[in-house]
């Protein structure tokens, strides 16, 4: 089993080499990068609910906290992707040349 320590430390890690990358990208390309984020999200939901859902299952003595930090996940990544999809339809919608009258 692997320790929570180190984790926590890979968590870390990946928030700093994260907030390294979005910080060098430039503003041009930062609205097809969302979308790209968008379907990567759709991912991190996938996993969220296949962790919680074994926990769920198992009786391996998940805690209660872990479940519900798993739900939390779920949650948080749904709200990640609609926002981002409603935010993309948003911004394309800024490019569309209807006439109106």
């Amino acid at each position: 089993m692997i320790h929570p320590v180190i984790l926590i430390l890979v968590f870390l890690v990946c928030t700093v080499c994260g907030y390294f990358i979005i910080k060098t990208v430039p503003s041009l390309l930062h609205t097809p990068l969302m979308s790209g984020m968008n379907a990567l999200s759709g991912v991190t939901i996938v996993g969220a609910i296949t962790a919680t859902g074994y926990s769920f299952l198992s009786n391996s003595g998940v805690s209660v906290a872990a479940q519900v930090i798993g739900m939390l996940a779920i949650i948080l990544a749904t709200i990640n992707v609609v926002g981002g999809f409603g935010i993309t339809h948003r911004m394309l919608r800024m490019f569309n040349k209807k006439n109106k009258e």
